[in-house]
């Protein structure tokens, strides 16, 4: 019944299309478009344009590899990390700027996030991707080492989604884009034994992310988060075979 609908609109759509094509031709006009030299300067410099793309924990692991595929499609790339042999690795690697930042630091975030304001003018993709996985028994877990998990998945994400906003609101000419993309995690939704803190700043990240979703709206900002499964950036070799076990590909 809702294909049926679909084609009778399309039909009439058509009908009113030839019908109008049919009184223009009658009346012995012609399309036709004039472009201005400077609306052809604008539209190509916007063609042009690259896309100016912040990543958070962007030297090593899944970071790394997201700064990679941003400058390999020939997008402005900063990034920031707290372990600056690698982010300065990475940096010579790809040609993206980095930041020494413990995103943990709400003022250095803050000043990181504001510098590429500064540089770029504005940020058309934030990726908050940094995140620490710390596991350990709920009885040997500290409150303190809980708010520090916190401090580094979760908060950040609010932090550079409310920067951009804040910029956005300010700006006399509306950015017609916008992509905040944070990476969550399975464990959001399911979870082991000994993983609170991580399990609940992912499950903030999830939750934030609708709620964000629907505040940036208003300066053309979509706002999705990605939740992975196991990634096993270093010592794959070490994984046990109860490990592989968890997963249907049995790796």
């Amino acid at each position: 019944m809702a294909d049926n609908y679909i084609e009778k609109q399309h039909e009439q759509y058509e009908a009113r299309k030839a019908a109008w094509l049919q009184s223009q031709k009658k009346h012995g006009i012609k399309k036709t478009s004039v472009v201005s030299p400077a609306a052809t300067k604008e539209t190509a410099q916007t063609q042009k344009q690259q896309r100016r793309v912040f990543v958070t924990g962007g030297a090593d692991g899944i970071g790394k590899a997201i700064v990679q595929a941003f400058r390999q499609a020939d997008c402005l790339v900063a990034f920031c990390d707290q372990n600056e042999t690698l982010g300065k690795q990475t940096a010579e690697e790809t040609g993206a700027i980095f930041f020494p930042v413990d995103v943990s630091d709400q003022a250095a975030l803050e000043q990181c996030v504001q510098a590429l304001f500064t540089r770029w003018g504005d940020l058309d993709v934030i990726i908050n991707n940094v995140g620490i996985s710390q596991f350990s028994p709920i009885t040997e877990t500290s409150v303190e080492e809980f708010d520090q998990i916190l401090s580094v998945n979760l908060r950040p994400v609010f932090i550079t989604a409310r920067l951009l906003a804040i910029h956005r609101k300010a700006q006399t000419k509306p950015n017609p884009y916008g992509r905040v993309v944070n990476i969550c995690s399975t464990r959001y939704l399911m979870s082991e034994a000994g993983s609170e803190g991580y399990a609940a700043s992912k499950g903030g990240i999830y939750s934030l992310t609708h709620a964000l979703a629907v505040s940036l709206g208003e300066w053309h900002i979509t706002v999705n988060s990605i939740a992975p499964g196991w990634i096993q950036n270093h010592q794959y070799d070490q994984l046990r075979p109860e490990d592989h076990a968890q997963h249907p590909a049995r790796r």
